[in-house]
């Protein structure tokens, strides 16, 4: 199993009825661990309540959390969760939070430096603190994983397209690589055409696409691999793409076939879609069930 580091937001997410601690890159890192690999954290919380708890659940969860910073100015990250009839999620992210704030640290660089590699998203650089931190990390890791995460206004193509340069693999959504794709000058529709597209532009020969309930499609040494959903009954989409996203990246780490890797990824994140919140348990047997069904 390999070393991994995630970094990024720690943060609630506060729904009508509750809150549960979240953050695409915890999430995925929470999940990552769950399928054995050794995950290490880099963020910041606020000296507050809300934050020590988000520790707590990290180590509970059996992740390095050494590189988590206390941010003495400013509050723990809150994100509100509307779901809609179909349990797609709208958020609205507060701003600033400590995971806007996070330092380079020698803790930070020492923890990059022992892992295999380094997952990332673009919410991260919506402040120039955490945004330049990372752009130091990125310098030092071994292998760049990087998860698109288009929340309004927080991005800028100009800073994608950066990430995206710096990325061994990136990982986008359907909508996301349209987007994207539109604004470097690609005008097909075609999932395909636009992930060639992306890769060319910048020199990335791993990229996935999620399809929501349509499963996924990976770009993988040039050739394409794809799985077309599993059928669930959908109670709330948080946190399934970082489960989908973890899932992958831990299979192709440690050199799952792409296919059987693809497919593995698109059944926990079926499973987690199906169940509420974005990090219930997942039962091997229930991953295996599902992509014999």
């Amino acid at each position: 199993m390999k070393n991994i580091v995630c970094f990024g937001e720690v943060l609630w997410d506060v729904f009508p009825t509750h809150k549960k601690i979240g953050g695409a890159p915890l999430n995925v890192a929470i999940r990552l661990q769950s399928l054995g690999n050794h995950v290490s954290m880099i963020s910041s919380i606020g000296k507050d309540e809300n934050g020590y708890k988000i520790v707590e659940f990290i180590k509970e969860k059996g992740i390095y959390v050494e590189s988590i910073q206390v941010d003495e100015n400013l509050k723990t990250g809150k994100v509100k969760v509307v779901l809609d009839d179909t349990g797609s999620a709208s958020y609205t992210i507060n701003s600033p939070r400590a995971w806007d704030n996070i330092q380079v640290t020698e803790t930070a660089i020492k923890t990059l430096q022992q892992a295999d590699a380094l997952v990332f998203g673009s919410l991260v650089t919506r402040n120039e603190v955490s945004k330049n931190t990372l752009y130091t990390l990125l310098k030092l890791a071994k292998y760049k994983i990087f998860d698109v995460n288009l929340r309004a206004p927080f991005y800028t193509i100009d800073i994608l397209t950066h990430l995206m340069n710096e990325a061994d693999f990136i990982k986008f959504n359907d909508e996301e690589i349209i987007e994207i794709a539109n604004k470097l000058g690609c005008k097909t529709l075609s999932l395909e055409e636009n992930i060639k597209f992306i890769a060319i532009q910048t020199n990335t020969n791993t990229i996935c696409v999620t399809k929501g309930s349509d499963g996924a499609v990976l770009y993988y040494n040039n050739i394409f691999y794809s799985n077309s959903g599993y059928k669930i009954k959908v109670v709330d989409t948080v946190g399934a793409g970082d489960s989908f996203l973890a899932s992958l990246i831990s299979k192709l780490l440690n050199e799952t076939p792409p296919q059987d890797a693809i497919n593995f990824a698109c059944a926990v994140g079926a499973l987690v879609a199906g169940n509420e919140g974005a990090n219930p348990n997942i039962e091997p047997e229930a991953i295996q069930k599902m992509i014999g069904s």
